[in-house]
């Protein structure tokens, strides 16, 4: 399973990674792995407000949809519309092609209080 060390991640399995002022999100090598073929991805729109913890999307699979949570609050500013003709990308590229949303942080220092690597790896551990 990939865990790159350069992001934080949510207890949803969500990844973040920080941008300068944004954070571009996704979900991790472990959901995807854990949900199947993704068939169908549903994101919010641009300009959206997202309260962290709270869904704001969902993917579909074969064998069932998941919710997204947001990992933070923010405005999301930009949606990978490639997941739209391709949702496969989530299960092929869950780090690189297949990030979800870019948002603008409410508040950045919501980014510090996600899980580090190490600390996601023992919590997937324990499942």
């Amino acid at each position: 399973m990939s865990l790159p060390k350069d992001l934080r991640y949510s207890e949803e399995h969500e990844w973040v990674k920080e941008e300068g002022d944004k954070v571009r999100v996704g979900i991790t090598d472990f959901a995807q792995s854990e949900l199947g073929d993704i068939v169908f991805v549903e994101l919010p729109e641009v300009g959206e407000e997202l309260e962290a913890d709270e869904p704001f999307g969902s993917v579909e699979s074969v064998k069932t949809v998941s919710e997204l949570y947001a990992p933070l609050s923010g405005k999301v500013v930009e949606i990978n519309e490639e997941l739209e003709d391709n949702p496969e990308f989530v299960n092929e590229s869950p780090y690189d092609k297949a990030w979800m949303v870019v948002v603008e942080p409410a508040n950045p220092s919501q980014v510090q209080e996600l899980m580090t690597p190490e600390e996601y790896e023992a919590m997937i551990d324990e499942d």
